[in-house]
């Protein structure tokens, strides 16, 4: 088993930052692909930015290409989104994510994720 902790969401003016970050622990955990989610209210749960533990490749989606930047400290088998630029359509509950072991590659449906955090608030204001 894997499970997830979010920290790091909150309220910011259009044009700031915020750095989410997710704790992992389980066994399976280090060899897992992990993501970040979005969701907001009568809308599909969708896929924000991904990376493979091992080796660090990363991808966003195209809403957040340039603003976003994923990453992952193996020492302490966390995984970070460093989120720049906010627009107040970033404002949405934001999910970590991670792959059940075997399934390294960077996928984008939600049915791909195993495992799942409670969810970080992130609003913000124009």
């Amino acid at each position: 088993q894997v499970q997830l902790v979010e920290s790091g969401g909150g309220l910011v003016q259009a044009g700031g930052s915020l750095r989410l970050s997710c704790a992992a622990s389980g066994r399976t955990f280090i060899t897992n692909t992990m993501a970040w989610f979005r969701q907001t209210p009568g809308k599909e749960r969708e896929f924000v930015a991904g990376i493979r533990w091992t080796g660090g490749t990363t991808d966003y989606a195209d809403s957040v290409k340039g603003r976003f930047i994923m990453f992952r400290d193996m020492a302490k088998n966390t995984v970070a989104l460093q989120m720049n630029s906010l627009k107040p359509e970033d404002t949405a509950v934001y999910y970590c994510a991670a792959k059940g072991e075997g399934y390294p590659i960077i996928t984008y449906a939600r049915q791909d994720y195993a495992y799942w955090g409670q969810g970080t608030q992130v609003t913000v204001s124009s």
